[in-house]
């Protein structure tokens, strides 16, 4: 059974800026379904004309682009409430590829229908735009890190930067959150080999700061770890959910 608009229970997150009537009935016709996917499956592929859009209703996943000599740079970790194939929709293909971590379950957009949204609801795609603005300004930041803070800074940063996304759509508990990704996938974020990043969290583990095992990301000082990290500690950013 799909999950009705007027149902969604994203929508209850504090984190997403709440729709009106109008707009949560111009969402109901825009989404044409639902679709399960198991964990390992890609979702859109770099290069590939997609004629569907998605947000992540339940589930996570990971963003990547493979370069020619099949190294891979992982762009971002996708969460509850993301929107997946936005390049497609504006450009014609995707720029990089989508892959489902865990289980997740996608509600299903035509891309065809994007055209739709800017001409008969342009509050929602002014929405599509300010998620694309969001985007750009988190791969400058994400750029930033990368080339200029070394490991350990580059490892907090990231940690913080995740458990706040978790937090925003409740799915920490206390100073826990599922982080169901592989070392090797923090790695490739990071520009970092496997081995120093598993040195750099073996570092955070020894100070108490953090620990990462079994699947399970544990933060005993956000404070210390945002410092470490030179990321300031905000409260998150009220967003659009498409």
């Amino acid at each position: 059974m799909t999950t009705p608009c007027t149902a969604c229970p994203l929508r209850k997150s504090s984190v997403f800026t709440p729709m009106t009537s109008d707009e949560v009935a111009f969402m109901t016709r825009f989404k044409t379904g639902e679709l399960a996917v198991d964990a390992g499956t890609p979702i859109m592929m770099e290069g590939a004309n997609s004629p569907q859009l998605f947000t992540a209703l339940s589930g996570m996943g990971l963003r990547y682009k493979t370069l020619q000599d099949g190294r891979r740079q992982v762009l971002n970790f996708i969460f509850p409430g993301d929107f997946i194939g936005m390049q497609a929709a504006l450009m014609g293909e995707m720029g990089h590829s989508v892959e489902a971590t865990t289980a997740m379950k996608l509600c299903v957009f035509r891309r065809s229908d994007v055209w739709n949204l800017f001409k008969t609801m342009p509050e929602r795609a002014f929405d599509l735009t300010w998620l694309a603005a969001v985007e750009e300004n988190f791969l400058g930041e994400a750029l930033a890190t990368v080339g200029q803070k070394p490991a350990l800074e580059r490892l907090s940063w990231a940690l913080v930067r995740l458990f706040k996304r978790a937090q925003a759509v409740a799915m920490t508990k206390g100073q826990s959150m599922p982080l169901p990704f592989r070392q090797q996938d923090l790695a490739d974020s990071l520009g970092l080999s496997l081995v120093h990043t598993n040195k750099t969290l073996a570092r955070l583990r020894e100070r108490q700061v953090a620990q990462w095992s079994d699947g399970v990301l544990r933060i005993s000082n956000l404070t210390e770890l945002a410092r470490i990290g030179d990321i300031d500690i905000e409260a998150p950013v009220t967003r659009p959910l498409m």
